[in-house]
C-alpha cells in the first residue's frame, strides 16, 4: 500500500486545480501520530482556513479507520497536528465556488475549515469522510 506522501501527491495529480505545498513534509508529520492498529482509509490535501487567498497554510488530511489526522508542517520549525476522532465529530459541509471548494467540518470542540481545494474533489472527499465518520460515530454509540 502507498505512503500518505504517496497518496496525497496522487490526489493533488488527480485534482490539479487544489492548493497545496510541502506535501512530503506535511506527511511526514500524520505519519509520525499515525498509531500501529490505524488502517489509512484516504488521504487529501488542503489548506487549512477559511480564507482563499492564504495559500500559505497548506495541510495534509487522512481518513483512518479510527479518526481524522491533519498535520501542517510550519515554515522554519515546529509543525501543527490535529485529530478528530468519531465522538466529537459532529457534521460535515461541503461549498463550491467557481474554482474552488471548501469543507467546514463541525466538531464538538471546534469547527475546521479546509479550503482550496478542487471543485471536482469535493464529493469525492464528501463521499469519503462524511460518510466513514457518521459510521464509525453509529459503532461506537452501540458499543457504548
Amino acid at each position: 500500500m502507498a505512503g500518505i506522501y504517496e497518496r496525497a501527491a496522487e490526489f493533488k495529480k488527480k485534482f490539479p486545480m487544489t492548493i497545496a505545498w510541502r506535501l512530503k513534509k506535511n506527511s511526514k508529520i500524520v505519519e509520525k501520530y499515525l498509531k500501529d492498529d490505524e488502517k489509512v482509509l484516504y488521504v487529501f490535501a488542503a489548506q487549512k482556513n477559511n480564507n482563499p487567498f492564504d495559500i500559505f497554510t497548506s495541510a495534509v488530511i487522512a481518513l483512518t479507520n479510527q479518526r481524522i489526522i491533519i498535520g501542517r508542517k510550519r515554515v522554519i520549525f515546529g509543525y501543527f497536528f490535529d485529530s478528530v476522532t468519531p465522538d466529537l465529530f459532529n457534521d460535515l459541509k461541503v461549498l463550491s465556488g467557481v474554482i474552488w471548494g471548501k469543507i467546514h467540518i463541525d466538531t464538538a470542540k471546534e469547527f475546521i475549515t479546509l479550503s482550496n481545494l478542487d471543485k471536482q474533489s469535493l464529493p469525492q472527499i464528501e463521499e469519503m469522510v462524511g460518510v466513514c465518520m457518521k459510521n464509525k460515530k453509529q459503532q461506537v454509540r452501540r458499543e457504548m
